[in-house]
């Protein structure tokens, strides 16, 4: 069994039984992909053999990445797939041991995620006309995003089955189709009930149907690249940052809960993380917010 094989497998392991998303499994392949081409020409064979996929290919190939000056998450990403790849095959029966364990990757510092403050997140709430069906829609998403703490992909994926206004709760299939319930505040839950008299308008005007809850002009469900094309002329309206992205309101919702005292087991349940970790980068912003706080008001600091 060569390599090349064994990565489909991989792939399609990735797709069909963990339930990654199509990004994860393109990155996947795109990581490995460069791999596999680097042992082959290491190796000057056409394919890889389970006996050329070894801990010193696989430093030369880490070691490559550095003299191409790859950014450290990059090499990091790399060799995180390399490893969940090499522990594939073992289970496989392909290697006996997987050759990447012994490698030591890149420190990666961890970076704070940027975030609004409230008075700019209001800021942007207020900016979407409310004299306009889509106005009234983008302030709808815009709503959500920032009340539940949603991703686009699964904001953009909610169907009117999802929804339960009179509970403020939505359903969400998360990453690797995980589902979960994501709590939506009272003026995200009118917004979204002015949203849907212009929802059922519009495709009554168009003759059409659909089971997406945010729909662009045409009646089919709104895209995750409309929404972010459309935050982007929000933000330049209100005159706020341009690095903000939908994930910047994610980021906002979950440092505005624990600067006001959330429980982060709780937190980390709303946004969907898997690990504790994940949501612990949110304590470090707002541990950075409290030091700067401090030491504007103490009279020693």
């Amino acid at each position: 069994m060569t390599l090349e094989h064994g990565l489909a497998e991989f792939l399609a392991h990735l797709g069909l039984e963990k339930n990654a998303s199509p990004k994860t499994v393109k990155s996947y392949r795109e990581d490995l992909t460069q791999a596999l081409q680097f042992v082959r020409d290491r190796c000057h064979n056409s394919s890889v053999p389970p006996s050329d996929w070894n801990t010193r290919t696989l430093r030369a190939f880490v070691a490559w990445l550095h003299d191409q000056e790859y950014a450290k998450t990059t090499i990091a990403r790399r060799l995180a797939a390399v490893r969940s790849f090499g522990k594939f095959l073992c289970r496989q029966g392909v290697l006996a041991v997987n050759p990447a364990t012994a490698l030591r990757g890149p420190r990666v510092g961890k970076k704070l995620p940027h975030f609004l403050t409230l008075d700019e997140v209001e800021k942007l709430l207020a900016t979407p006309s409310a004299l306009h069906p889509l106005g009234r829609r983008d302030r709808a998403w815009l709503e959500t995003l920032y009340s539940a703490g949603v991703r686009v992909s699964e904001l953009v994926g909610v169907n009117l089955s999802d929804i339960s206004l009179g509970e403020g709760v939505l359903t969400i299939r998360g990453k690797g189709q995980r589902e979960r319930l994501a709590v939506v505040g009272p003026h995200a839950v009118a917004a979204i009930r002015t949203w849907l008299a212009d929802r059922d308008e519009l495709l009554a005007g168009l003759g059409r149907e659909s089971d997406a809850l945010f729909l662009n002009k045409s009646g089919t469900r709104l895209s995750s690249r409309s929404v972010g094309r459309l935050l982007m002329k929000h933000l330049r309206r209100a005159g706020l940052d341009p690095r903000t992205t939908p994930h910047t309101l994610r980021h906002s919702f979950a440092t505005h809960l624990l600067d006001n005292g959330a429980d982060i087991r709780g937190v980390q349940e709303l946004l969907g993380h898997k690990s504790l970790t994940t949501t612990q980068v949110y304590t470090h912003v707002s541990t950075r917010r409290l030091k700067q706080s401090y030491q504007k008001a103490h009279p020693r600091a």
